[in-house]
């Protein structure tokens, strides 16, 4: 009896060691053969796109994507690389039985471009919904060829993409490529503007709405002058709502902050990031949401500088300094515009009480001035040289001859394109498999720039 209960003891007690042994295991605990104890280790977790890159940790090749490794607490330089596209490379913060990531997005080194457009394209405008871009042909030997046409960013088998459509055609009254144009916040409108001609009195200014889904024949055009009002005072509405609901995802603090000293707002596709430009100093204070485990450990700002640009990650209350210019602007002038959210709400949020008196101000500018304020609602490519990846994880960068994306923290800048490309004009496929951008690429030629994919993936 007694040798029977010594075994059954044995064995709980082997077991009870080993189940405990098992959970130290899994949570990172390793035996350190030259200190002799028993050491506490993070994992981290490497993912790339593509697939089977390498990982090299502290200059040494270590294992490849995608895979997971132990490694004691401490910082680490982690490369991961792949033969034809950018390394990608960041200094990791690796803590006892936690879990850090390292999601590398690989970008190509090539360029493959592709044109999508021949017959020339002006006028360039993304669609709210970032599904389509309208466009005007510029030159064209069929007559009715020239008009509005709608570049639609979505995939099909066997083929780049859908061949553009057209919305409109030109008319002895009506040349497309001279309008302004702009969006519904819906994405199923357009609005043409013509601009009087004030010098010769011939013309008056005319505004069309246009359906975006279908052509517009000649016959069915009628000029929206006169309910411009009643329409951008529903346009506006839309737009506010839209961006209340997400500043109600911010904490309380950082609600106030991008309400009275910020412009530029725009949050990420998924919803869950905030870039703004600061408008002035002001510290944002640490602990506006609780701690998680493994946030970020890549360097913060959060003393915010007016005129440089941020990004506000609301899942973790991190706060990341991506451009800073060392003479800001005049914030809220053209090209550095305030958004309507700074006149419908500078302190508290939108309410249909106040919507009567929010548009009053809006409606005080031209029509061409109020198209370019409800442009730079859903796009930033009008207002300034960042915009969003839709992986919202990275962001776009324009510059003079240069394309380049970087994380949304800083880190990770990759060239994607250096070259002639006309307005700064680069916008994304909804998807991130390629990058639009507006170019000529015979520069001896007087052809008009057409529209060319970036191949990504």
């Amino acid at each position: 009896m007694n040798r029977r209960l010594l075994i059954t003891l044995s064995t709980a007690i082997v077991l009870i060691a080993g189940t405990y042994a098992a959970i130290q295991f899994a949570k990172g605990y390793r035996p350190n053969l030259q200190t002799r104890e028993i050491q506490g280790t993070g994992l981290l977790v490497l993912n790339s796109t593509p697939k089977g890159a390498q990982v090299l940790i502290d200059g040494k090749l270590t294992t490849a994507t995608d895979d997971t490794i132990n490694l004691p607490p401490g910082e680490y330089e982690v490369e991961i690389k792949k033969d034809g596209y950018i390394s990608w490379k960041k200094t990791l913060t690796i803590q006892a039985e936690l879990v850090r990531q390292a999601n590398a997005r690989l970008f190509p080194a090539v360029t493959d471009l592709r044109p999508l457009t021949f017959t020339g394209a002006k006028n360039l405008s993304p669609s709210p919904d970032g599904q389509k871009i309208i466009y005007a042909v510029t030159q064209s030997s069929e007559e009715v060829k020239k008009g509005l046409w709608i570049l639609d960013l979505v995939e099909r088998p066997l083929s780049l993409s859908k061949e553009p459509r057209q919305i409109a055609r030109n008319t002895e009254s009506l040349d497309f490529t001279r309008a302004i144009l702009g969006w519904s916040p819906d994405s199923n409108q357009v609005l043409t503007h013509f601009s009087a001609d004030e010098k010769t009195k011939k013309s008056l200014e005319q505004n069309i709405l246009l359906d975006a889904s279908d052509f517009n024949r000649q016959e069915s055009l009628r000029d929206a002058t006169a309910r411009l009002p009643l329409v951008f005072s529903q346009w506006e509405e839309q737009l506010a709502r839209k961006i209340n609901d997400q500043l109600l995802e911010l904490p309380l603090e950082m609600q106030k902050i991008a309400t009275a000293s910020a412009t530029n707002l725009y949050f990420s596709p998924d919803d869950q990031k905030l870039m703004y430009t600061a408008t002035r100093e002001v510290e944002i204070p640490k602990g506006l949401i609780p701690p998680l485990p493994s946030t970020s450990t890549q360097r913060q700002e959060r003393s915010i500088k007016p005129g440089s640009v941020y990004v506000y990650d609301i899942k973790e209350d991190t706060n990341f300094l991506i451009l800073e210019t060392s003479a800001p602007a005049e914030l809220g002038e053209p090209g550095t515009r305030m958004l309507l959210i700074d006149q419908i709400i500078p302190r508290t949020l939108f309410t249909p009480e106040a919507s009567p008196s929010a548009h009053t101000k809006l409606q005080e500018g031209t029509t061409a001035e109020t198209i370019a304020e409800f442009k730079a609602q859903y796009t930033p490519i009008t207002t300034q040289s960042l915009q969003w990846f839709p992986d919202s994880n990275h962001l776009i960068l324009t510059e003079e001859g240069n394309v380049s994306i970087l994380e949304y923290d800083g880190t990770n800048r990759a060239t994607i394109y250096t070259g002639q490309f006309e307005n700064q004009f680069a916008y994304p496929w909804p998807d991130g498999s390629k990058l639009l951008i507006l170019t000529n690429l015979n520069v001896e030629s007087d052809l008009p720039p057409n529209i060319y994919a970036i191949k990504l993936k």
